[in-house]
């Protein structure tokens, strides 16, 4: 499960990898929608927002030295504090414009 090599020896994203980025990144969407209040964006809109959440805090969070090891659980830490942080930065552009 996660990532494997095809016959080409490319690396590709198994559908079973796929599937636990669409559900960590709904759940964190929707986690973060409840603690922004007035940030729910629907399914989808939760999966987009708790995916690049995930890249957020994968990105930021060790530039900081705080690093959740293993397991979904930690996965969904990370994305709920990555996605949190895009909403409040959505939030401070609305308020700007």
């Amino acid at each position: 499960m996660g990532i494997a090599l095809n016959l080409t020896g490319r690396m590709v994203m198994t559908i079973e990898a796929l599937i636990v980025w669409l559900v960590i990144g709904a759940i964190a969407g929707w986690l973060a929608g409840l603690i922004m209040e007035g940030y729910g964006f629907g399914l989808i809109g939760n999966i987009v927002v708790g995916i690049v959440g995930a890249l957020i805090a994968g990105w930021l969070l060790p530039q900081l030295g705080f690093v959740l090891i293993g397991g979904i659980g930690a996965a969904i830490i990370n994305a709920v504090i990555g996605a949190v942080i895009l909403l409040a930065a959505i939030g401070l552009f609305k308020k700007a414009a």
